[in-house]
């Protein structure tokens, strides 16, 4: 989601080196926030008979920030405008709030292996349980398949398209993401649940 901050630096100061200046700093946070949220988890996983419990708790957590997200709609206006000294920090703080950092945990945890995961999924689960380094590892992965994809973004808004594109074609997905987040949550939960005997 901080592609459009990339392209607004490289915008303001009429500079490419302003956009990747931009894609660094966001780097940063989303790497430190995905961290953040998962090495507590990590940790906790080492506790097998608490993985139950943990993984119910986590589905919880994600319906009710699903739903959190469904009633408190707006954005601060101050996170319009994020100056580039402080981009590592918006990323750190949006990444935890947005729950992007989140998106690893329930693989993690396992609460996606009744759906038959595809390849790529089973292969990340098993690899962040393997060990705190492997987790770490996944971590830097995710964050730089993220950066690429958005810097690419960044790059091709920057240069082909320019701000005009961006206010009329921007829309807003909070409701989709928040109601996903409550599907996902419910479904996991049921899950669990399910197979809790």
């Amino acid at each position: 989601m901080g592609w459009p901050l990339a392209v607004s630096a490289g915008l303001m100061d009429k500079n490419p080196r302003a956009l990747f200046r931009a894609l660094w700093a966001l780097s940063a946070g989303h790497l430190l926030a995905t961290l953040i949220v998962l090495l507590p988890f990590a940790f906790l996983l080492m506790l097998a008979e608490w993985q139950r419990p943990i993984q119910i708790g986590a589905s919880l957590l994600v319906i009710g920030f699903g739903v959190y997200r469904l009633i408190v709609r707006r954005h601060p206006r101050a996170l319009a405008r994020i100056a580039p000294t402080r981009l590592a920090l918006w990323s750190f703080a949006v990444a935890i709030a947005h729950g992007a950092a989140l998106m690893l945990v329930p693989i993690y945890l396992g609460l996606c292996q009744a759906f038959g995961l595809d390849a790529g999924h089973a292969a990340a689960g098993a690899l962040m349980k393997a060990s705190l380094g492997m987790a770490v590892l996944v971590s830097l992965v995710h964050v730089a398949a993220m950066v690429g994809a958005g810097g690419c973004l960044a790059w091709l808004v920057y240069r082909y398209l320019g701000l005009r594109f961006v206010s009329r074609s921007w829309f807003n997905l909070d409701a989709v993401w928040a109601t996903s987040l409550v599907l996902v949550g419910a479904v996991a939960l049921g899950f669990n649940l399910a197979s809790w005997r």
